[in-house]
Order: structure tokens, then sequence, then C-alpha cells
């Protein structure tokens, strides 16, 4: 199989609410379908990410603070987890303060060579924003 693109899916609780959410950062609700509205889909570029209301896949927001450290704070969260790549870290974490967006991991040179910090919607996905950066 070569794959040609993949669109992850999101349980969400809210539709409406994780289409508010995404605009916070910067996407676009790229379409929505149902009446009521149950599936839809959110844009950032040429990146797409469809939202289900009430199904397919998990949610679950753990009570930990940090989505980052240990093992068990990363399993806390019953979401899932998605790496996305900017050109700037920093600006996304800006943005983020700005919008009182739930930040479980600020800005941090990773040792794995790139700049990381995490965000969490509130049904428990984490997104792990990163930026590469030199290596050595």
């Amino acid at each position: 199989m070569k794959a040609e693109s993949i669109t992850p899916i999101l349980n969400v609780s809210d539709i409406q609410q994780s289409f508010e959410w995404f605009a916070k950062l910067g996407w676009s609700k790229g379409w929505e379908w149902g009446d009521p509205v149950t599936f839809g889909g959110v844009c950032s570029g040429e990146v797409e990410i469809f939202l289900c209301q009430n199904g397919q896949g998990g949610r679950g927001k753990g009570a930990n603070k940090a989505t980052f450290g240990d093992s068990e704070s990363q399993a806390l969260d019953q979401g899932v987890w998605l790496s996305v790549w900017v050109a700037d870290v920093d600006t996304v974490y800006e943005l983020c303060k700005q919008q009182n967006i739930d930040i479980t991991w600020p800005p941090e040179d990773m040792p794995w060579s790139v700049r990381e910090m995490h965000v969490r919607h509130p049904d428990g996905h984490v997104f792990r924003i990163g930026q590469s950066l030199p290596v050595g």
C-alpha cells in the first residue's frame, strides 16, 4: 500500500464548540454534514481533520495538567494525539495564550531536534505542535 494522504477523525462531544476551538487556532471550517450537524471538517492550508460528534473513536480528558513528562501523564487523556508541524512554535504559543487554549506543555527545545509545545482540545485530544530545529 502507498498512502496518498491521511485524515484523522476526532470523536468530539460538541461539533459546533469544536469548530469554534479550531477557529481560535486559526483553522477554518471546511464543511459540515447532517441535520443536525454531526460530522464535519476543519482545515489549515492543505491539512484537514474530520470531526465526528459522539462517534468514530474515543475521547476523554484526564485530570492531568501536563501531557508530557512521565508515561503516566501521557496515558491519562483518552483522545487522539496528533503532531502538527508549523514554522514558528513560539508564535503559536502566544496565540494559544491569547485565546485561553489549554496549554499542557510550553515550548521547549527537545533532544530529538524539535521545538515542541502541547495543547489539549476540550475532549482530551492532544496536539503536539512542533518545528524542526537544526541538528547538531
